[in-house]
């Protein structure tokens, strides 16, 4: 059975934040679609400092939604350089073996 586009997002926002969570970073509320009609992403912060990173999923690549994810988790905990690549790698290593599974 072939799982929703909507599944799909609601189990990659869970594993990318329980993951962040393990990383001590500030992790984000994932929605979609973004309120900008035309963007892929937005990310905003709510009045209460949680961030909310919003990503379109419909008629795009899967892995580029994911990737809008991963970015966005780093964008709202600023990292750069080494400390993003790390990141990066565990972030993306969260999400391989469900990807490899389904392949």
């Amino acid at each position: 059975m072939v799982e929703s586009q909507s599944v799909q997002f609601g189990e990659a926002a869970r594993s990318l934040a329980s993951r962040a969570r393990s990383l001590e970073l500030l992790t984000p509320v994932f929605k979609s679609p973004p309120r900008i009609v035309g963007v892929s992403r937005t990310i905003r912060r709510r009045s209460d400092g949680q961030a909310v990173i919003a990503v379109a999923f419909r008629s795009r690549p899967w892995n580029a939604v994911l990737a809008d994810m991963i970015d966005g988790i780093l964008h709202i905990n600023e990292l750069s350089g080494a400390a993003a690549s790390r990141a990066r790698d565990d972030l993306w290593e969260t999400l391989s073996d469900p990807i490899e599974a389904a392949a």
